[in-house]
C-alpha cells in the first residue's frame, strides 16, 4: 500500500533512521507502560507496533512493512534472541527432556493441524480442500521468539518447562516443514505445476535431522579449535565477531538446509560454552552471554514491533473475517493446550509448556504467503480474507501468550529464581 502524501520517501537512507527511531522509542515506551501495568514488556512492544502501524505514523516516515532493512533487523533481533537462549541452555539438558519435548511438538502440531483443518472447513465450506489443508498448517508452527522473550525477561529460561519448551519448538519447526511440503507438493500437483512423492517428504525430513544432530555433532568438535585459534589475535572484540560469524553460519547452514534460519543461531548456541571460550575469559574477557545481550535487547525489540505492525485491525470490518478469525484463534489456542498431555513430570507446570508453544509468528505467515501464490481453477488458494484472518490469529495469539504464560509459571507457586541469572 503506497502512502503519496508521505513526507518521506521509504527507500531514502534518512527515511530508514527516521523509521528506525520510532520503532525503538515506540518498543521502550510501550515496554514501559506494560512493565508500570504488572505485564510483561514484549506484550507493550507489539501493542506499541500496532500504534506505530498506523496512518499516521506511516504518513510521517512511510509505511514500516515497506522496509526491507527494517525487517531484516526485526529478524536478526529473533536470530540473536534464539542465540541467546541456546547459550543459556546445555545438550544435556534438552537430551534430558528430549521424550517429553518429542511428544509435546507431536501432540501440539496433530491437535493444531486437526482443528485448524476442522475450522477452516467449517467456516469455508465452499472452499477446496487445499484451502483447509494450508490453513491447518499455517497453525502449528510455534513462534517461540516471544516465548523466550518471556522467559528470559523472568529469569525462568533455565528451568525445566523452558527447556522442554525450546526442544519441542525445534521439532514442531521440523513437523511443520514435513506438513507444509506434503500440504503444497499436493497442492502444487493439483495446479499442474508439480507432483508429490514419498522420496521428496523423506529427503526434507532427512536433511532437517541430518542438520540438527551434524550441527551439534561437528559444531561441538569443531568449536574448541576454532575458538583458540581465534584467541591468539591480540585485538578486542574478537570472542563477539568470532562468536556472531559462528551464529550467522549456522543460520545460513539452516537455511540451506530448508529449516528456519532461528534453528541454526539456537544450535550455535548450544555448541558454545564457556569452555571453548575459556582462553578469553583467562585475559580478562567478558562472558559471551554478557556481550550479547545489549546487542539483543537493541534488536529484537524491533522484531516484536514489528509484529504489531503487520496486523491489519480494520481488516475484521470485512464480511465474514472476524468470524473466521475467531474460529481459527480458538483452533490454535485449543490445539497447542494439547501440549500439556506431553509433559510427564507432574512436579512441572503442563499449562506453562502449552502457554509457551501457544503464540505463531513470521513461520504462519509465510505459510499462508506460499497460498497466496499457489493458484488452482483461475484463483489463489489462500485469498485476501482467509490471509486477513490468520494475520490476526496470529496477533491474537501473540497478544495472549506474554500474561498466560507468566500466570501459569504462578499457578501453584513461585519457582525460586535459577543462580546466576
Amino acid at each position: 500500500m503506497m502512502y503519496p502524501y508521505s513526507v518521506m520517501n521509504p527507500g531514502d537512507p534518512g527515511t530508514i533512521f527516521l523509521q528506525l527511531a520510532l520503532v525503538l522509542l515506540a518498543a521502550k515506551l510501550g515496554a514501559g507502560l506494560a512493565a508500570r501495568l504488572g505485564q510483561p514488556p514484549v506484550l507493550g512492544e507489539i501493542l506499541a507496533g500496532v500504534v506505530v502501524g498506523t496512518a499516521a505514523f506511516a504518513w510521517i516516515a512511510g509505511p514500516l512493512t515497506d522496509s526491507p532493512l527494517i525487517a531484516f533487523l526485526g529478524q536478526l533481533g529473533v536470530i540473536l534472541l534464539l542465540f541467546e537462549a541456546g547459550l543459556e541452555t546445555t545438550v544435556a539438558e534438552m537430551l534430558h527432556v528430549g521424550p517429553s519435548a518429542l511428544l509435546v511438538a507431536g501432540l501440539g502440531t496433530a491437535a493444531t493441524f486437526a482443528l485448524g483443518w476442522g475450522a477452516a472447513s467449517l467456516l469455508l465450506p465452499a472452499a477446496s480442500p487445499y484451502v483447509h489443508a494450508f490453513l491447518g498448517v499455517a497453525l502449528t508452527a510455534t513462534s517461540i521468539g516471544i516465548t523466550v522473550r518471556v522467559l528470559r525477561d523472568r529469569g525462568l529460561l533455565r528451568t525445566p518447562e523452558a527447556r522442554i519448551i525450546l526442544g519441542a519448538a525445534v521439532l514442531d519447526d521440523v513437523l511443520g516443514l514435513v506438513l507444509l511440503a506434503t500440504v503444497a507438493g499436493a497442492a502444487a500437483a493439483a495446479a499442474g505445476g508439480g507432483t508429490l512423492t514419498i522420496a521428496g517428504i523423506c529427503m526434507i525430513l532427512a536433511k532437517a535431522a541430518a542438520f540438527l544432530v551434524g550441527s551439534l555433532v561437528i559444531g561441538s568438535a569443531l568449536s574448541p579449535g576454532f575458538f583458540a585459534l581465534a584467541s591468539r589475535l591480540p585485538v578486542h572484540g574478537v570472542l563477539l565477531a568470532s562468536s556472531l560469524g559462528f551464529c550467522f553460519a549456522l543460520a545460513w547452514l539452516a537455511s540451506v538446509a530448508g529449516l528456519a534460519p532461528i534453528i541454526g543461531a539456537f544450535a550455535a548456541g548450544l555448541i558454545l560454552k564457556k569452555v571453548h571460550y575459556q582462553d578469553f575469559l583467562d585475559r580478562g574477557e567478558r562472558p559471551l552471554e554478557h556481550l550479547i545481550r545489549p546487542i539483543s535487547s537493541f534488536l529484537a525489540p524491533v522484531f516484536f514491533v514489528l509484529v504489531g505492525t503487520r496486523t491489519d485491525i480494520f481488516a475484521l470490518a470485512r464480511p465474514g473475517v472476524a468470524g473466521l478469525a475467531l474460529g481459527l484463534t480458538v483452533a490454535a489456542v485449543l490445539g497447542k493446550l494439547a501440549c500439556a498431555a506431553g509433559v510427564f513430570d507432574r512436579r512441572l507446570k503442563p499449562l506453562a509448556v502449552a502457554a509457551g508453544m501457544m503464540p505463531r509468528g513470521e513461520v504462519s505467515l509465510i505459510v499462508v504467503s506460499l497460498g497466496a501464490g499457489l493458484i488452482i481453477a483461475g484463483a489463489p488458494i489462500v485469498g485476501p480474507d482467509a490471509y486477513a484472518a490468520v494475520v490476526v490469529m496470529v496477533f491474537v495469539t501473540a497478544m495472549m501468550t506474554p500474561p498466560l504464560l507468566a500466570w501459569s509459571f504462578r499457578r501453584g507457586g513461585k519457582r525460586p529464581r535459577p543462580p546466576g541469572l
